[in-house]
C-alpha cells in the first residue's frame, strides 16, 4: 500500500488509541490494516496469531506458492498488492469449475477442489463459512495441508467452534474470534503480510525475476 499524508494520520489515531499491546511488531502491524480497513478497534482483540503464522506465510509467499481464496472481493483486494511483489497465482473458490452439489455451498466445493489440487497453498477465507468448514474438514482427514489459512469470516450459527477447530488443528493461521469478521478483514491482513514479507524477502526475490 502506498502511504500518504491522511493514512500516516489515521494510523497515529490508531497508536494513540491502542497504546500498549503484546503484539510483536509484525503482528502490530497487521492489527493496525485491519483497524484502518474496518475502522473497528474491536479487532485488537479479536485477531488471533498461531505459532509460526507469520513466518510461515512469509516464506510461502516468497516461494510464489498459489493463493485460494473464497470470493471475488478477497481476490480484488489482494490482488494488485501480490502484482506488485512475489506475483503468486491467485484462484478463487466461485470460479473453479465443479460438479453441482446439492449439499454444499459453491464457495464450499470450489475450495474443496482447489485444495486438492494445492494442498500446501496459502488459503484466504474471507466470509464462506462453509468454505472454512470444507477446508478444516480436508486438513482434519490429513487430506491438505496449507502453508498458512486465514479464518475471517462472520456468522451468527456455529461460526465460533469452527474456528476453535482451526485453532486446534495445529496449521499455521490467522483467525478472528467470534462473529466477526469479513471479506475486508482477510484482504487487510493478507496485504499487510505481503507488505512484510517484501520487506524481508524482496530484495533477494528481485534478483531472480
Amino acid at each position: 500500500m502506498e502511504w500518504h499524508v491522511t493514512d500516516a494520520q489515521s494510523l497515529r489515531v490508531i497508536d494513540q488509541e491502542i497504546g500498549q499491546h503484546t503484539f510483536s511488531p509484525s503482528e502490530y502491524a497487521i492489527v493496525r490494516r485491519v483497524i484502518y480497513a474496518t475502522a473497528d478497534f474491536e479487532y485488537k482483540s479479536l485477531i488471533h496469531f498461531s505459532d509460526q503464522a507469520l513466518q510461515s506465510g512469509a516464506a510461502a509467499l516468497a516461494a510464489r506458492t498459489t493463493i485460494i481464496v473464497d470470493e471475488p472481493m478477497v481476490q480484488v483486494g489482494i490482488t494488485p498488492g501480490i502484482q506488485a511483489t512475489f506475483a503468486n497465482p491467485v484462484y478463487c473458490s466461485m470460479d473453479a469449475l465443479t460438479r453441482p452439489q446439492k449439499d454444499k455451498s459453491r464457495a464450499a466445493w470450489g475450495i474443496e477442489t482447489l485444495a486438492q489440487r494445492y494442498p500446501e497453498g496459502i488459503f484466504v477465507i474471507g466470509s464462506s463459512q462453509s468454505a472454512l468448514e470444507a477446508l478444516v474438514n480436508l486438513i482434519e482427514a490429513d487430506k491438505v495441508r496449507p502453508a498458512l489459512v486465514l479464518g475471517t469470516p462472520a456468522g451468527l450459527l456455529d461460526v465460533e467452534p469452527l474456528k476453535a477447530r482451526l485453532q486446534d488443528s495445529l496449521i499455521p493461521h490467522i483467525r478472528i474470534h467470534g462473529r466477526k469478521g469479513s471479506a475486508v478483514v482477510a484482504a487487510a491482513i493478507l496485504d499487510g503480510l505481503v507488505e512484510l514479507a517484501w520487506q524481508a524477502y524482496g530484495r533477494d526475490h528481485a534478483k531472480f525475476v
